[in-house]
């Protein structure tokens, strides 16, 4: 009895401590860095398009975003700032939630309701709730904090579903016109123009998609040498032409090509890598663990990041499709050397902007707010790709080298990148301005 007595002190200390541990699991920013990247492997392998996986990571992030908002009084939703976001449902008075976990879960519910093939997520998102069980959570508590992620991956995701996207998939197919200056499809593929209606897209935060419109690009003219446009069409031959080690691998470094097609003979197969947007989420994750980021500022960033990506492709595409500028490719095929290739493969869309030069200045702007400027750091994100990693001084160094590996690439002309970059950073800078994530924050607390 005596022995009895002296260990129930012991069994209690340890059950206590049990009871503790399971926060250590939750609060842990590197598993959320963890669950965005197993969404990012999701879009990898099903291939989805660059601008179809900005709206995977959107209303994912948004989701997790509103539980840390309804668990910490120092956040604050999104619902009204997002004009068009409803307010989220409110968790029950009294009853306890994990809101970190509630985060984890609710991303994972709504990543996988927006990706394929279906359930493709929810091994992933059993393993989550049984870490927090064995790491001792309460019954009662996951149970409450299951329920209360329900309601927020739910209400987010009947908001999604007024976003237009589902009309756009049976919307008309893009018309291609043979006219000198207009574009038409690429080698190898020869594939149709790519969600030539995303920017019919609801944005998150854009009055429209024409809100950030270009100037009109440079006039086809390649009878003129003197002309802007044949001045550009011969630097992408010459870069083309004269590539050096190093600018070899920064475009293959930002090639970031969800679907490489190699041809050679009668043999076809295919390459994946994640996508631009994939590769931005990555960067966010590499910069949270290296600032020391705590589990609630890293899911803002993200979200932030996510919601710049989702509205910089929609602002990218309305001038795509408006402009419809032939590629550098089509130009120097037809006009002057029939044999000559892009370093990287042209993606099927027009030219006129370049999206990596909007989404990457745009993800910049967002990042350094969060991060502070000449935030240092090194890109690992293609090590999977067997692509040595890169090390730049700032966010915004690494979006320029972004944009410019398009040049290097053969698959873009030089005011391509130049009004990219130019309609991304003004469109990050007006996320920064309208999004509020800390309460009584101010505007624009980056340095320009």
């Amino acid at each position: 009895m005596k022995k009895l007595l002296l260990m129930l002190p012991l069994a209690a200390g340890l059950f206590s401590c049990k009871q503790k541990d399971f926060a250590k699991y939750t609060n842990n920013p590197l598993l959320f860095s963890k669950t965005v990247k197993r969404l990012n492997d999701v879009v990898l392998y099903n291939n989805f398009s660059p601008v179809v996986a900005s709206r995977n990571y959107a209303y994912a992030n948004i989701a997790a975003y509103e539980c840390i908002a309804a668990g910490d009084s120092s956040y604050q939703s999104l619902s009204g700032q997002i004009k068009h976001l409803p307010q989220m449902p409110r968790p029950e008075a009294g009853k306890k939630i994990d809101y970190h976990l509630a985060a984890l879960l609710s991303f994972v519910k709504v990543g996988n309701a927006v990706t394929f093939p279906e359930g493709v997520l929810m091994d992933y998102y059993n393993q989550l709730k049984e870490g927090a069980d064995s790491a001792g959570m309460p019954g009662e508590m996951l149970k409450n904090t299951v329920a209360f992620s329900d309601t927020i991956a739910a209400a987010i995701l009947k908001w999604s579903k007024g976003d237009n996207y589902a009309q756009t998939r049976s919307a008309e197919k893009f018309t291609v016109k043979q006219e000198d200056g207009r574009w038409i499809p690429t080698p190898p593929m020869y594939a149709q123009g790519m969600e030539p209606h995303w920017c019919d897209i609801r944005p998150l935060l854009m009055d429209s998609s024409s809100q950030f419109l270009p100037p009109l690009p440079p006039k086809y003219n390649m009878k003129d040498s003197t002309s802007q446009f044949c001045k550009e069409v011969m630097e992408v031959k010459r870069t083309g032409e004269t590539l050096t080690a190093e600018q070899k691998q920064i475009a293959d470094f930002f090639d970031d090509n969800p679907f490489n097609l190699h041809v050679t003979g009668h043999v076809m197969y295919a390459t994946k890598k994640f996508s631009p947007p994939g590769h931005w989420m990555n960067i966010v994750g590499i910069a949270a663990q290296k600032s020391g980021a705590d589990f609630n500022k890293t899911v803002a960033a993200y979200t932030e990041t996510a919601i710049a990506l989702f509205d910089g492709f929609i602002a990218c595409w309305k001038a795509k499709y408006q402009h419809n500028t032939v590629r550098p490719e089509t130009v120097i095929n037809k006009l002057l050397d029939p044999s000559w290739q892009p370093y990287i493969q042209t993606p099927p869309f027009p030219s006129y902007v370049s999206g990596h030069s909007v989404i990457s200045a745009a993800s910049a702007e967002v990042m350094t707010h969060h991060f502070g400027d000449n935030f240092a750091y090194t890109d690992s994100s293609e090590r999977e790709f067997g692509i040595p990693d890169r090390s730049f001084k700032s966010f915004r160094d690494a979006a320029q080298e972004a944009s410019w590996s398009r040049l290097y690439g053969g698959i873009h002309y030089r005011s391509d990148l130049e009004q990219g970059n130019i309609v991304g950073k003004t469109l990050g800078e007006y996320v920064v301005q309208k999004l509020h994530f800390k309460k009584n924050e101010n505007q624009l607390t980056y340095t320009r």
